[in-house]
């Protein structure tokens, strides 16, 4: 590795570390109902036409459009067809009661809202002219038999989970759960509900993380906070990678005398440490130990975060076999000036404000600092400014918003 190379670009990052996936083949199958959240490991298809059978879209009457002469034509009620059970064919003269969802009869063309209708005894008159079709939801208008209805290599959502259940389907593969063993260096963090004594900080970055890989469905193996001391942190590592499929670690990469991260990755593995020229969140390593891909975050917690959503979110998205990584954007307006541009690529936090004219723009908070992390709570998204580049009031920037960094 050589110490004097080149920071990569953002782009260039993200490429290296996608071309390093070993994406997901581990399958195990689930019932429907406790799919959320999982990732698809093969294409479903329909047996069944959605709906089934011709029904009705409203309450009201099932009639023959033939035996509909006027605007106040009166017909017999033959039958009452409610939701889940199949009535009789409608004859000559005859209407039928129907409620939504119900199957149509046979010899129905049309149905006609309750509202357009009026009862007398066993009669309805039917106060207007009907279309054919009508109110009527065709057998196989949503889902032909035979259809693909979902594609491998997404995220189950709830909606994902009712199509799969409107079709029939109980049971659905999908891969393993990625397991990721995560800790923390430093003598200098220690848990909250501790006392912090002089020199010491609370870590957050433990928190975040979890949370992080909690919201895109990992399994998370807590090894907990390492001292700074070579030989635990090669303990450590050794255990992480007996029992997870991917290590991440915050703190430690840098080449100060208490980094001993670094090292102890060298020892038992082999590293490739960069520095990515973005802000912020320079710091990022990239290695194996055997098999097993090791990811050093920085240990700023805002650094943290914002190199997570980037780079380590979609490096998880590959390896549980989703095939889009990339997050969704938006141009909107800067309701702000950034004067001051660098060499690197940043990432500003930013919350999104509406003018009384309905007009969407970006706003920044105050301190964009490494170590700010209320930036992060207040925020809703990160604003992109290319290399160099000023920003000014009215300007169009690119907006990450943290729904689609956060899963």
């Amino acid at each position: 590795m050589d110490k004097k190379q080149n920071m990569l670009s953002a782009d260039e990052a993200l490429s290296f570390l996608l071309a390093r996936v070993r994406p997901a083949n581990k399958t195990e199958q689930i019932a429907t109902i406790e799919a959320l959240g999982r990732v698809l490991a093969e294409r479903l298809t329909s047996a069944v036409n959605v709906p089934p059978l011709d029904n009705s879209a409203m309450d009201g009457y099932a009639v023959r459009i033939a035996d509909i002469t006027n605007a106040s034509t009166r017909l017999k009620v033959a039958q009452r067809i409610p939701a889940g059970t199949v009535g009789k064919p409608l004859e000559a003269g005859q209407a039928a009661r129907i409620f939504t969802g119900a199957p149509v009869p046979a010899g129905c063309d049309a149905v006609v809202m309750q509202e357009y209708c009026g009862v007398e005894g066993d009669t309805v008159t039917i106060g207007k002219h009907p279309k054919t079709g009508e109110n009527i939801r065709r057998s196989g208008e949503d889902i032909a038999a035979g259809a693909e209805i979902l594609p491998a290599g997404i995220r189950l959502r709830p909606q994902e989970m009712g199509l799969a259940a409107s079709v029939g389907i109980a049971s659905l593969l999908v891969y393993r759960k990625l397991k990721v063993a995560t800790f923390f260096t430093g003598d200098e963090i220690v848990m909250p509900g501790e006392p912090l004594k002089p020199g010491q900080i609370y870590n957050s970055n433990r928190f975040v993380l979890t949370g992080l890989l909690q919201a895109l469905g990992c399994e998370v193996i807590d090894l907990g906070i390492v001292p700074d001391d070579f030989a635990a942190t090669v303990k450590v590592l050794e255990a992480a990678a007996s029992g997870a499929d991917l290590i991440i670690t915050s703190g430690g990469v840098s080449v100060g005398e208490e980094d001993h991260v670094k090292a102890a990755v060298e020892a038992v593995g082999k590293l490739d440490l960069w520095k990515i020229a973005i802000k912020p969140g320079k710091p990022l390593a990239f290695g194996e130990i055997g098999k097993v891909p090791f990811i050093g975050l920085p240990g700023n917690p805002v650094s943290a975060f914002v190199t997570f959503c980037l780079f380590v979110r979609p490096f998880i998205l590959r390896s549980q076999g989703i095939t889009t990584t990339a997050p969704q954007a938006f141009s909107l307006k800067a309701d702000f000036d950034w004067l001051k541009p660098d060499k690197r690529r940043e990432f500003l936090r930013a919350r999104l404000h509406t003018a009384e004219n309905g007009e969407v723009s970006v706003q920044l908070y105050s301190h964009q600092g490494s170590g700010v992390l209320t930036s992060t709570v207040w925020a809703d998204g990160l604003v992109e400014v290319p290399e160099g580049k000023a920003i000014h009031r009215g300007e169009i920037v690119k907006f990450l918003p943290f729904s689609g960094l956060l899963n």
